[in-house]
């Protein structure tokens, strides 16, 4: 291990965290559904940035605030998988998920702090979901749901409504998760063009002036995947407009605003 490269300090919502720490820590930064399509099974990737990982030891989930137990971490090489008694900074494990992890999600030995860096940013395409199954309704729900949860997509629910709007950085994204939909969840879908230009996530040191916007604005009003209110503009113009017209709100193009807060 001495031939390696000593890994970076990583900064967290209370400061760098150095790979010397004796108190382990790592984050999610990956989430893999359906990696064996035999097994259905789901695979939440670890880097350890701190300290020693070892198996069957209990760590803390900083999001869910509750103690995590892994039995089988796991390492990849090629389609070989092997169970790993320990890991150190720097290395990668695979931890079997049964929908706990979110990417970014932090792990510690008690510890109450966040990795920062992993911000969820504003897609440049966007298309409604459009069931074109009904009666396969519940696997396109789990499909998209864990599919947006790897992180090549974002998925927003209409608060007034139960439309779905995916977000994607490029048109190839749309026709990935439509294939995985359909081979892996045996649900069939398309993708609606919609006129948007900025998913923006919403805060106000004014609860009052929020909640009003949020009213005001109905169906352009989405939720992300936890729950934040979501501005959908419709042009470039509008969303300069509604910023001129709002100065109590902040209209956010990346989700890190809620690691500053944390601070």
């Amino acid at each position: 291990r001495s031939l390696a490269p000593t890994p970076s300090p990583r900064p967290t919502d209370q400061g760098a965290i150095a790979p010397d720490n004796k108190e382990f820590s790592g984050f999610i930064f990956k989430i893999h559904a359906n990696l064996d399509p035999n097994h259905r099974d789901r695979i939440a990737f670890l880097r350890v940035c701190s300290g020693e990982f070892r198996r069957n030891m209990y760590y803390h989930h900083v999001r869910l605030e509750k103690e995590v137990r892994f039995s089988t971490p796991t390492t990849f090489l090629a389609a070989q998988k092997t169970i790993v008694e320990e890991a150190w900074p720097g290395d990668v494990i695979g931890l079997f998920d049964t929908g706990n992890f979110k990417i970014g999600d932090t792990l510690t030995e008690g510890s109450r702090f966040n990795f920062r860096g992993i911000p969820a940013f504003s897609p440049e395409l966007f298309r409604e979901l459009i069931n074109k199954d009904p009666m396969r309704s519940k696997q396109l729900e789990k499909g998209i749901r864990q599919l947006t949860d790897e992180g090549v997509a974002q998925l927003f629910t209409q608060s007034i409504g139960s439309k779905k709007v995916v977000g994607c950085v490029g048109e190839l994204q749309f026709d990935v998760i439509r294939y995985r939909l359909e081979h892996e969840y045996g649900a069939v879908c398309e993708f609606q063009t919609i006129q948007a230009h900025k998913a923006c996530w919403l805060t106000s040191a004014d609860p009052v002036a929020l909640q009003e916007f949020i009213r005001v604005k109905g169906l352009q009003i989405l939720q992300d995947k936890d729950g934040l209110p979501v501005f959908m503009a419709p042009s470039a113009y509008m969303l300069d407009l509604e910023r001129r017209n709002n100065p109590a709100i902040e209209f956010h193009t990346t989700s890190e605003f809620r690691t500053a807060q944390a601070q």
